[in-house]
């Protein structure tokens, strides 16, 4: 079977002015790291709910200069017998490029044909 799994990341960008910044950062230096070798991988900023009014929001913040980025790597596994067989290809195959960075899988599904 052929699975799409999303991975969520942790990438912290240090000497940006504001949030926008980091977020562009946090994905131009995660793709340069992918790229070309794992040129597959979709990179994009995740989304955390509030809280108090349930709204998604970009998941960034900052502090003193430094920010913190969550963002989610999509990536296809093919011909695999299980989900679980198909995260654990996936995050080693990003976890290859992206050495240091905490990595989690947020979700497993099923491709289409």
């Amino acid at each position: 079977m052929d699975y799409t799994v999303a991975l969520e990341g942790a990438w912290i960008v240090e000497d940006v002015d504001d949030i926008e910044d980091a977020v562009s950062v946090a994905v131009s230096e995660a793709g340069k790291r992918l790229n070309p070798d794992k040129d597959y991988v979709e990179v994009e900023i995740g989304l955390m709910d509030c809280p108090a009014c349930g709204e998604a929001f970009d998941a960034a913040c900052m502090f003193a200069g430094t920010g913190l980025v969550g963002l989610v790597f999509d990536i296809n596994v093919y011909n695999v017998e299980t989900e679980d067989h198909a995260a654990k290809i996936a995050k080693q195959e990003v976890g290859e490029a992206l050495t240091n960075t905490p990595l989690e899988v947020v979700d497993v599904s099923e491709k289409e044909e």
